[in-house]
Formats: C-alpha cells, sequence, structure tokens
C-alpha cells in the first residue's frame, strides 16, 4: 500500500479512535471539553504573554528555552502516559501488510490530530511572533513552527516506539505513577528557576539560550533570530540543524517499527530460562534481619518498597520531595535548618494505611495474626522495616542542610527533633492503620479507592495533626532553650532527648494499636480489599 493510500486511513483511524472514545460516556465527553477548553485558555494566555514579549532585547532566550521545554515534555510524556493515545501503539498494526516507510509518514500525520499538538503549536506560533522582524524572518518563522512541531512529535513517537514493549507491559504501565515524582521535583525547579528570574531578571537566560539556539529543536526558533539580524547562512544552518534532527528521528522510528513488526515476543517464543532451584537458599537481605517473625515482616516490606510499584512510587517521591524541599529552600538562601524535619515528616506518612499497601493480599497476614502479641511483632516490623530507610536519610538530609547553612551548632537540636517527630509518626501511623485502613487500586492513577477517600483524609492528615501535639513537648523545651538566657548552650541535649522521646512515643503507639488490630482485623481486611 502506498503512502497516499495509507495516510488518510490512519488518519481516519485516529479520528475514528478519538470518536468512539468520546461515546463511551457523558462523563469522558464533559472532561474531554473541559481539558480543550482549560489547555486553549492557557494557550491563549501563553500566546498574550509572549507577544507581548515582541521587542524585547532577552525575547529570543525566552523562546528558545521555551521551545527545548516542549520538546523534553514531548519526549517524556509517553513513558509517564502511554496510554493517552492508542494509537502509540505500533504492535497493533503488526498483522497489517504494510511497510514501516509508509506507516511512519502515516503515524506521523495522525499525531498531528490532538490537543498536545495544537497547544505546542500556539506556543511555537506565539515564538516566532515575539523574535521575527522583517518579511524574511517570517516566512523562516513559517518553517520553523513546521519544522519545530514535527520534530517534537517525532521524538515522542520514537521515544515509544523503542520502549514499546516496556510501556505496554504491566511493569512499564505502573512506570507511570511515577509521574507525580517528574512533577514534584518539576514543580521545585520552576520555583526555584522563578525566583531567581525575579531577582535577576530575564538576563540570566542568555547564556543557556546562547547554547540551545544550536540544539533541535530550538535551533528552527533561533533561526528566526538570525534571519532578522542578517546572519542569514547562521539561520539556514540551524534551520538545517532542526532538518537533519528530523531525519534522524524518523529514521530511528522506522528502525524500532521494523524490528517490532518482524522480531519475535514473549508471546511467540517459550521461556528459554531454565527455572532455577531456590530451595533451601536465603536470600541475603533476610541474612540481615532479626530472625523470627520480626525479620519476615521487615524483609515483606521491604520487598514491597522496591517491587510494587504503587508503593515504590511513594517511596521515590516521599525521598525525592523530602531532599528536595530543605535543599533548595537553603539554595535559595531563604531556608532555615528546620527544614530538614521536613524529610522525617514526608517519609513517616510511610507509615499510616500500612494494611492497605497490601491490598487483598492482606488476608495472608491476618491469617498470621491470633492475638495482641502477634499483631504487636506485625506493627514492630513494618515500623521497623521504615526505621531501615528513614533514620539514615533524615540524618543525611540533615547534615547536607546544616553544611549548606554553616549552622552546625544546631545540628543535634534538629536531629532530635527529626527522630521524635518521626516516633510521633510512628505512634500515630500505626493507630491510623488500624483505625482508617482504605485501598489503594494496583491499577491506574489512583491511590484511593472510590467512595474511601474521606477515610483516607482523615487517616493521613488527621494522624499528622496528632503527630504534630504529640510533639509538644519536645517542642516547647526547644523553644524554651532559645528563649531562656543561656538556654542555647544546652540545645546539644535536644539530640539524646529528642531521640529517648520518638522511641517511647514510638513504643507506646505501637502498644495502644496492637490491640485495635487484633480487634479489628475482619472490617481491616474488608477494606483493603475493595479495590
Amino acid at each position: 500500500m502506498s503512502t497516499a493510500a495509507v495516510v488518510p486511513v490512519v488518519v481516519r483511524l485516529k479520528l475514528s479512535l478519538l470518536r468512539n472514545g468520546l461515546r463511551q460516556s457523558a462523563g469522558r465527553r464533559a472532561a474531554y471539553v473541559a481539558s480543550v477548553v482549560l489547555v486553549l485558555f492557557f494557550a491563549a494566555l501563553q500566546l498574550i504573554g509572549l507577544i507581548a514579549l515582541r521587542g524585547n532585547t532577552h525575547a529570543v532566550s525566552v523562546t528558545v528555552l521555551l521551545t527545548t521545554v516542549l520538546a523534553l515534555g514531548w519526549a517524556v510524556m509517553p513513558l509517564f502516559f502511554p496510554g493517552g493515545d492508542e494509537t502509540l501503539d505500533p504492535t497493533r498494526l503488526v498483522m497489517l501488510p504494510l511497510r514501516p516507510r509508509p506507516l511512519v509518514r502515516a503515524l506521523l500525520a495522525a499525531s498531528l490530530i490532538g490537543i498536545g499538538p495544537l497547544f505546542t503549536l500556539c506556543m511555537f506560533a506565539g515564538s516566532v511572533i515575539a523574535t521575527a522582524r522583517g518579511t524574511a524572518a517570517y516566512v523562516t518563522g513559517v518553517v520553523a513552527v513546521v519544522l519545530a512541531l514535527l520534530v517534537c512529535v517525532a521524538l515522542a513517537r520514537a521515544v515509544a516506539a523503542a520502549n514499546i514493549r516496556l510501556l505496554t507491559s504491566r511493569k512499564g504501565r505502573d512506570l507511570a505513577v511515577l509521574s507525580g515524582l517528574v512533577i514534584a521535583v518539576g514543580a521545585q525547579v520552576v520555583n526555584f528557576g522563578a525566583q531567581k528570574l525575579g531577582a535577576s531578571g530575564l538576563s540570566t537566560l542568555d547564556p543557556a539560550a546562547d547554547v540551545l539556539r544550536w540544539v533541535p529543536p530550538a535551533s528552527a526558533i533561533g533561526a528566526v533570530d538570525s534571519v532578522s539580524e542578517g546572519a542569514y547562512a547562521t539561520g539556514v544552518a540551524q534551520i538545517a540543524l532542526s532538518a537533519l534532527a528530523l531525519t534522524a528521528l524518523l529514521a530511528l522510528w522506522q528502525r524500532s517499527l521494523t524490528r517490532l513488526m518482524t522480531s519475535p515476543d514473549g508471546s511467540t517464543l517459550q521461556a528459554a530460562e531454565p527455572a532455577r532451584d531456590r530451595a533451601g537458599r536465603s536470600s541475603g537481605l533476610g541474612r540481615l534481619l532479626p530472625a523470627g517473625r520480626t525479620g519476615t515482616v521487615m524483609e515483606r516490606s521491604l520487598r514491597y518498597v522496591w517491587r510494587d510499584p504503587k508503593t515504590k512510587a511513594a517511596w521515590v517521591t516521599s525521598l525525592a520531595i523530602g531532599l528536595i524541599v530543605p535543599l533548595f529552600n537553603a539554595l535559595q538562601g531563604t531556608g532555615s535548618i528546620y527544614f530538614a524535619c521536613f524529610a522525617a515528616g514526608m517519609l513517616g506518612i510511610q507509615m499510616y494505611n500500612q494494611f492497605g499497601q497490601d491490598t487483598s493480599a492482606f488476608w495472608m497476614v491476618a491469617m498470621t495474626i491470633s492475638s495482641t502479641r502477634d499483631a504487636y511483632v506485625e506493627l514492630r516490623g513494618r515500623a521497623l522495616a521504615l526505621l531501615v530507610i528513614t533514620l539514615p536519610y533524615a540524618t543525611l538530609v540533615t547534615v547536607l542542610t546544616t553544611a549548606m547553612l554553616g549552622d552546625w551548632p544546631a545540628l543535634p537540636e534538629v536531629l532530635g527533633l527529626s527522630f521524635a517527630l518521626l516516633g510521633a509518626m510512628l505512634a500515630t501511623g500505626a493507630w491510623s492503620s488500624a483505625r482508617f485502613p482504605y485501598s489503594i487500586p494496583q491499577e491506574g492513577y489512583k491511590n484511593v479507592a472510590p467512595g474511601q477517600a474521606g477515610l483516607a483524609w482523615i487517616s493521613i492528615f488527621g494522624g499528622m495533626v496528632s503527630a504534630a501535639l504529640l510533639c509538644a513537648p519536645v517542642l516547647t523545651f526547644t523553644i524554651v532553650l532559645h528563649v531562656v538566657k543561656g538556654g542555647e548552650e544546652w540545645t546539644w541535649v535536644l539530640l539524646p532527648l529528642g531521640t529517648a522521646y520518638g522511641a517511647l512515643i514510638g513504643l507506646l503507639g505501637l502498644r495502644l494499636a496492637a490491640p485495635r488490630t487484633a480487634r479489628r482485623l475482619p472490617e481491616i481486611l474488608a477494606a483493603v480489599s475493595k479495590g
């Protein structure tokens, strides 16, 4: 089948998929219309802002960096949202009599249909308006917009095709859960950059823009500025770079399609790897942990952190935010060493809804709990597994924050406060896990099963408020030492005091939560199995 015949067929297929998807429910249509309105509204605001930059000395720096950020977004979005576009999966077409080259061109044309391409087109058009000066520059701008948009779309398709085996697997779909981490980190980076721009102005973008204007597809927008300045040879070279990048991406995409359409996968080949005899062989992790039920519970919890996608995503996000918040505030020169307590707080949240993390598999744990003692050992093992990661991590973040701020005398004090907060969150988390359990769906992006959002809010935020109240004695003593004359010389006492207080309150919380856990096993099992 020729390219001319394939392109309209694939474009109609894309439109049919979109139309049939909207016919499924009124809610889906409303969500789609609302998203289109919001995207167009945001695009209009950005377009107005870019037009307002026209004539500004640093307009080209803004547009070049904007183009780079958009291209980066196109590159990573298929990895986090593989289900957002059914046509991203070329394996659906492998049984059809299609050659890779015509298929690439047809899929490229179909990829230009959607909200994302429309938003990107508006951004590139605004960038050209902000940068171009003269007829030649506007003519170059038309070419640049088309070329930059095609590079972004081809980049997304090439990345998706190269990773499609992973993205269509269960583990690959669960990678999308990590999008929360990207958003959290990106928000802090944007916040940091915005503060720097507010303090120093747009001139701080010029050094980065001078480099990126030679990197496709930003080089296409850079060519518009070069032609505006009369540097026609430079503009041609920058356009040529983007064209070369587009050619390379299309070739990479075609190569990936050829491999997908001709290579066998796991559905056509039997597993070649022989079964391994693991009988009688204990893991290295198990040998490092205590014997008995405590070690077993710790190993199970740590394996969940490493293997379960939802649990791993929650831990990675907490680890990243707990490090980013104090360090970014320290970098900005507005931070306080007490922000280091944020690390212990973020990881302490992982103690909440302990049984919900097991989902329906909790029935296997419930079968082994027949007394308050069993419940206590179970909770203690889970708390110790959390401490294995949290204690060294909170210490590391506190030391790094102290080093960046140069406030070494306050290190023992902040460490003591962190350990007291951690103990309080272990106590309230254990009690909350027994009193307000809720289910965590294994598929999709939701972290709470439908109808249980209220339980989640009460469990987490109520527990955090309770933990803050439990830390009141240590906080009060800290304030007294800073208010009383000569008291700051004794702030080092807060390290052993906070550590002892955290351990005591944590053990007390486990003791109080154990009988409730043993009594409410049927209710807990019913609540965590709803997802």
